[in-house]
């Protein structure tokens, strides 16, 4: 017989009563050192005074309003976003797919609007992760987000991650954009260098594509920048955001520059939840937060230590520990072995971590992660290697 929940998921067993910063407390009275702020979700931690403070400010107030309004907050918030980034307007919904749905669906209206309609086909790369629409898992083009759901939806074009070549042979009449993520998190924590991002960017000059990027899990200060590509020193047109944008609440968005967002008007996109005023409130907590003189710099300095750290352990366990991948706090341990097996033996010890594809095991920890806890994390992944070695 099916459970009453829709079983999706492979959840453990483990039940939370409360957070505060960078634990998590069990039922069973147990504490757990949370490196995976509910996969780069939680990225101010938990019970984050200001966070909490704007929540309960709003929701004593009213929780919904109709976009047929003005909504508390939305300029603000879209002023702060366009006002540290490329992007000339933002689009606010209620995830990230909804905001790779939102990127896609100006892609297309863009060349339309521009008369050239047949151009609607997106470049993607393999090893990505996009959301869970058919649009998004089509976007990907893993069998195993596809299996059960085809046909897939059309207009697509999936080559090698980090494959220049293959990019460019791609491109064809047809070709409109490229869609990629700067820092594969899924896909196993894997960095595109500067270079690559900087070449996309020239190719798409070139051939008068737009670029969309997928700062979902990268973005909102990972990596030490408010966006990962902002490494590399280039301007996309297209940025899907959401996770760490609303610190826990549901909150994702959609940034453009004019250019691509041309095609965008009145009747053409919607959310019925998008830019709630609840949203709103602690969207505007979070970048304050971010925002604020020293945090990001705070960031850079507490990743480099945290990788420094795990690169220590792989030298003394090579045989366990294959590579340290990453930049900023969005972290992974290729391990050998499944590293469903590695998070589980780690949260056995009282730390909280996240598999991904290629057997990486992905670090990402609230942005306000201290020393203290880095050291307590270090100790518990070495104890992880110390059993495995036995």
């Amino acid at each position: 017989m099916i459970p009453h929940v829709l079983p999706v998921y492979n959840r453990s067993s483990l039940s939370f009563t409360h957070g505060k910063g960078v634990w998590l407390y069990a039922e069973n009275g147990r504490k757990y050192l949370d490196f995976a702020a509910g996969i780069a979700v939680n990225a101010l931690g938990y019970s984050h005074p200001k966070l909490v403070r704007a929540l309960t400010r709003q929701a004593k107030k009213f929780w919904h309003l109709s976009n047929l309004y003005q909504i508390p907050g939305l300029d603000e918030l879209a002023g702060k976003l366009t006002g540290n980034t490329f992007a000339d307007t933002v689009f606010f919904c209620n995830s990230g797919a909804e905001a790779v749905e939102c990127g896609i669906k100006m892609v297309r209206k863009y060349f339309d609007e521009i008369g050239q309609p047949k151009r609607y086909r997106i470049i993607t790369f393999k090893g990505s992760f996009h959301g869970r629409t058919l649009a998004t898992i089509s976007a990907a083009g893993e069998e195993k987000l596809l299996k059960g759901f085809e046909p897939e939806v059309d207009g697509f074009d999936h080559v090698p991650f980090l494959d220049i070549e293959a990019v460019k042979n791609a491109i064809n009449p047809k070709t409109a954009a490229i869609l990629i993520e700067p820092i594969q998190g899924e896909g196993g924590i894997r960095v595109a260098p500067k270079e690559f991002l900087q070449n996309l960017r020239k190719i798409c000059d070139e051939n008068e594509l737009l670029l969309f990027l997928d700062e979902i899990q990268s973005g909102m200060g990972r990596s030490g920048k408010l966006f990962a590509h902002e490494l590399a020193g280039i301007k996309p047109d297209i940025v899907a955001a959401a996770k760490g944008i609303g610190g826990g609440f549901p909150l994702g968005a959609c940034l453009a520059n004019e250019k691509a967002a041309q095609g965008m008007k009145p009747g053409s996109h919607g959310s019925t939840y998008g830019s709630n005023p609840l949203a709103m409130a602690v969207g505007n907590a979070v970048m304050d937060t971010i925002l604020k003189s020293g945090f990001l710099k705070n960031v850079v300095e507490k990743g480099e230590f945290l990788k420094s750290r795990l690169e220590g352990l792989q030298k003394l366990y090579p045989s366990i520990i294959k590579e340290v991948r990453g930049v900023g706090l969005m972290l992974g341990l290729k391990v050998v072995g499944e590293s469903k097996d590695f998070t589980a033996k780690l949260r056995d010890l009282g730390l909280l971590t996240a598999p991904a594809s290629d057997n990486v095991v992905r670090i990402l920890p609230p942005l306000i992660v201290e020393n203290e806890h880095i050291y307590r994390a270090v100790e518990l992944i070495g104890l992880a290697c110390a059993e495995i070695k036995k």
